[in-house]
This record gives structure tokens, sequence and C-alpha cells, in this order.
């Protein structure tokens, strides 16, 4: 049998910071994220919120697909961007947006 692929995070980072892979792979992705109290959908717009307030649009593109994966709507991922733009900042909002659209339009 042959081994499962490597995780985003291992193949990143696994030889540099094999606990923050743990952390990430078992704990955020493997706990947090298959907690029944919040669904797939919701946790996914929840944090495509957080990134978009804090400026962290290195993180948007992977979250944007898993987002679209998990049923949000390219409509809804604008939607919320857009919304975001007077509660999170202009700037903040503008750069998300283009990122959205690249991950979206290519």
């Amino acid at each position: 049998m042959s081994d499962p692929q490597p995780s985003a995070a291992q193949q990143v980072i696994g030889d540099f910071a094999p606990a923050l892979v743990h952390f990430t792979d078992d704990v955020l992705f493997g706990e947090v994220w298959e907690r029944a109290e919040l669904s797939p959908r919701d946790r996914s717009l929840v944090t495509i919120t957080a990134l978009v307030a804090g400026g962290n649009t290195e993180q948007l593109p992977f979250h944007l697909e898993r987002g679209r994966r998990n049923g949000l709507t390219e409509t809804e991922i604008v939607e919320a961007i857009t919304h975001l733009a007077f509660y999170a900042g202009w700037p903040k909002a503008m750069s998300a947006i283009t990122a959205a659209k690249k991950a979206f339009r290519g």
C-alpha cells in the first residue's frame, strides 16, 4: 500500500517545521474543521472573512477554493468581500477581491 499524498503543509514546511505541520494537519484541519457545531460551508465563510479582515491574502486562494468545495458560490464570496470593504477596510477588500478574481477566473 502506498503512502497517502503529503498535505500542502507537509510539502511546503514539513522538513523545516514538523510540529507546525502536525498542528495544521491534525489539529486545525483534523479536529477543528471537523467539529459538528458549524458546517464546513460556514467554517469556510468565517475563515475567508477572517483572512480578508486580517489582510492575509497569501492564504486566501487555498481557502477560496476550499470554500467553493464546501458549497459557497463565487457570488457569495464576492458579496462577502464587498461587504467587508466597509468593516475591514477598502484596501484589504481590494486586495482580497483581486486574489478572488485570480483564483476564480485565472
